[in-house]
């Protein structure tokens, strides 16, 4: 099967076609010398190790190594024998080695197996796969920490590569070049993470961590999804995403998430606290719901979860309390489950 590149940079050039070259045939055919059938009857004798004519019974061969798998397979024809050839292609590897030779240790304290180890890594990868593969290591390094799921990861990888195969980033710190490419495959998968989330995760300097993901977005024309231009409306970079993560790690009920988030529409829709970042919207949001709902969570447990000071969600807060009858639903009203009283006056409380 096929596998196609992703992030294509430009049209792949058309390659002309290899002409077939023919040549004598110079397959050798086993004929047993008692029949001298030219359509032989070979039968290979596993069990004994046997090379045996099938018509006549005579023995061609000894010693016939075994390949077949060393366990037996009850699949009644489903798929094939599952037998040991090693582990499956990564096609993030292609074109790379993958089969690695490990030498022992156990030299007896002479120092002679660390010298082959060495050497044997050094002759196996160059340079640049040396290179890849500590970028694949902490890609995936990072991605466990941040609890983020393989595809993200995988999408990294592929991204990296590419980048990588361009000559991009030269000349770019390789922590930052990772944190792009983390950034990015975050957006494209519609699990947006900040550049502050990514920051402090990565070690990377925000100046840095945006002149290699500008890079990227510009060589490769990535997808709205992931590109600044369309932040205030793109559904992978909106507040309303951001709900989720952030009501979950206050362990706040569900109907808190869904009303948050008709309320933030509600704001975008009258032009509430536009011009603010999603991080700082998404945390007043919650702030503003919190007290309407009466749910008691304090603004500095809101602030450590989202990422942002305590005055900025509470600026946000004064924002939507000026406009709170355009934002809060008459239903929610009759229903019992909000009270405009609850809304303090000081949002320093």
């Amino acid at each position: 099967m096929a596998y196609a590149k992703p992030f294509p940079l430009a049209a792949p050039q058309q390659k002309a076609t290899a002409q077939p070259v023919f040549g004598p045939d110079l397959a050798v055919r086993l004929i047993c010398p008692e029949c001298r059938d030219p359509n032989p009857n070979i039968v290979e004798e596993f069990g004994s190790g046997d090379l045996v004519c099938g018509n006549c019974g005579l023995v061609l061969g000894d010693r016939i190594v075994d390949t077949r798998s060393e366990w037996r397979t009850f699949a009644n024809d489903e798929g094939d024998d599952p037998s040991r050839v090693g582990a499956a292609s990564d096609p993030l590897m292609e074109g790379i080695e993958q089969l690695d030779t490990i030498i022992s240790f156990r030299d007896g304290g002479s120092g002679i197996a660390r010298e082959l180890q060495r050497a044997s890594s050094r002759s196996q990868n160059g340079r640049s796969e040396r290179g890849l593969h500590s970028a694949f290591r902490d890609i995936s390094t990072w991605c466990d920490q941040f609890s983020l799921p393989k595809t993200i990861s995988d999408i990294a990888k592929q991204l990296y590569k590419r980048a990588d195969e361009e000559k991009l980033l030269r000349g770019k710190p390789l922590e930052a070049v990772i944190a792009a490419c983390i950034f990015i495959a975050c957006r494209q998968a519609h699990v947006p993470r900040t550049f502050r989330e990514i920051c402090n995760l990565t070690h990377v300097q925000k100046k840095m961590l945006g002149q290699c993901y500008k890079a990227l977005e510009q060589a490769f024309n990535l997808s709205p999804g992931a590109s600044s231009t369309h932040s205030a409306s793109s559904p992978s970079t909106g507040p309303e995403n951001l709900l989720v993560r952030y009501c979950n790690h206050l362990d706040l009920p569900p109907n808190v998430q869904a009303i948050c988030s008709d309320i933030i529409i509600a704001a975008r829709k009258h032009g509430i606290a536009d011009g603010r970042s999603p991080v700082s919207i998404a945390g007043g949001a919650i702030y503003f719901t919190c007290h309407l709902l009466g749910i008691v969570k304090s603004v500095r447990d809101i602030s450590a979860v989202a990422g942002v000071s305590e005055g900025t969600i509470k600026l946000v807060y004064r924002l939507y309390y000026a406009e709170k009858e355009k934002l809060v639903k008459k239903e929610w009203i009759d229903e019992g489950k909000a009270k405009l009283e609850r809304l303090p006056f000081d949002a320093t409380k």
